[in-house]
């Protein structure tokens, strides 16, 4: 059974930084892609960004980009968002899902589609609040 669990939302400080961690388990193949969305209340889901675990390869959402980096340790099964100069605006519950697709097939999805990423799998979330 695949399992994700986020973990290191807190309350923050604008301008301040946050790394989010998904731990990941129970695949039983290696193309897969990880990506972090958010949904603030009474707001549709809003995809951030994506890695796929085999090259690494990695996609961002226009409104997190240059201050959002992803990243994937495979030893550790874990995929990482650093978050930072937090904006009040960036306070929501942050989820990690995951899609079975190759690296090649992700970035022909992301040129089409962006991150409205249909994930297979997801994690129950982590809170993050940025205070003004």
């Amino acid at each position: 059974e695949v399992y994700l669990v986020e973990s290191g939302g807190a309350v923050a400080q604008a301008g301040g930084s946050l790394r989010l961690s998904c731990v990941y388990s129970g695949f039983t193949f290696a193309d897969i892609a990880i990506g972090w969305f958010r949904q603030a209340p009474e707001k549709e889901p809003e995809g951030l960004s994506c890695i796929s675990v085999v090259d690494h390869s990695t996609y961002y959402a226009d409104s997190v980009k240059g201050r959002f980096t992803i990243s994937s340790d495979n030893a550790k099964n874990t995929v990482y968002l650093q978050m930072s100069d937090l904006e009040p605006e960036d306070s929501a519950m942050y989820y990690c899902g995951a899609i079975h697709i190759s690296a090649l097939h992700l970035s022909d999805y992301y040129s089409d589609y962006g991150l409205n990423i249909d994930w297979t799998w997801r994690g129950r979330g982590t809170q993050v609040t940025v205070s003004s």
